[in-house]
């Protein structure tokens, strides 16, 4: 892989990940203290920037082989749930992700949750909502970071791509105070569960001992063949849909029609 298809792949994944966080964030910001927020944001990223230095080096140790087929399984593992989840999306099966819906929903338990402080942080439940939503979203980032990193002995690129997607996302949240809804991040989602996949697929196949023809230049045929096999299942779960309720597939006028 190439720095810059490393890069590009880190990025993808980790912008995904920071619009979830920021939207927490935001939410605890707007609707309880943004001090207390900020400090949970700031105290999530150190423990988050704690976890790739320890553990980067313990992964990097491991034979490049027991490696990929460590990093390729549960690269296949995530992938997959990323793009199950986006192919039940298009395919109408799964509500599309909605950021303001989410934000509307965390800003009104917050509006209702009982406040105190604790040592220097004067909301404890913006705190604790905004740690939580940053460590959580961002487990997901330091394992791919570490993943990819590692496998292409790479981790500062990896880590400086997360940053960029980080850094992108949470200025635009800063200077919107709202939450990016605007973001094609059900598309994003689609994409990156095709790339953590294909990857996975081809890390993984490598750590068993497989060979690819062409070696790296296998995933320019992998990528496509994964993303063209997912777009046939959303057709398919279409096709499925609209014949289990012809009527629900019907246009308004359509249905108003067959009802006279």
């Amino acid at each position: 892989m190439t720095v810059w298809a490393l890069f590009v792949s880190v990025f993808l994944a980790s912008a995904v990940e920071a619009v979830e966080a920021t939207t927490i964030v935001l939410a605890a910001g707007t609707a309880r203290d943004w001090r207390s927020a900020l400090i949970g944001l700031a105290s999530a990223a150190a423990i988050l920037a704690v976890a790739v230095v320890a553990l980067g080096p313990a992964i990097g140790a491991l034979p490049l082989q027991s490696l990929r087929l460590f990093v390729g399984g549960f690269l296949l593992v995530f992938g997959l749930q990323w793009l199950r989840k986006a192919v039940l999306r298009a395919g109408g099966y799964k509500a599309l992700h909605n950021e303001d819906e989410i934000f509307r929903k965390q800003l009104a338990a917050a509006r209702v949750a009982s406040t105190r402080s604790v040592g220097v942080v004067p909301d404890w439940y913006a705190f604790t909502l905004s740690f939580k939503g940053v460590l959580l979203e961002g487990l997901e980032v330091v394992f791919i970071v570490l993943t990819f990193g590692s496998n292409e002995g790479n981790i500062p690129v990896a880590a400086l791509a997360a940053g960029a997607a980080i850094l992108m996302v949470a200025s635009i949240g800063a200077l919107l105070r709202a939450p990016l809804a605007r973001v094609p991040e059900n598309a994003m989602k689609f994409a990156v569960g095709t790339l953590l996949t294909s990857f996975g697929i081809f890390w993984g196949a490598e750590g068993a001992g497989a060979a690819w023809p062409g070696s790296d230049a296998a995933l320019l045929a992998i990528i496509p063949l994964t993303a063209l096999l997912a777009i046939g299942l959303v057709a398919a779960l279409r096709l499925a849909r609209r014949r289990s309720s012809p009527v629900a597939a019907r246009g308004p006028a359509e249905r108003s029609e067959s009802m006279r």
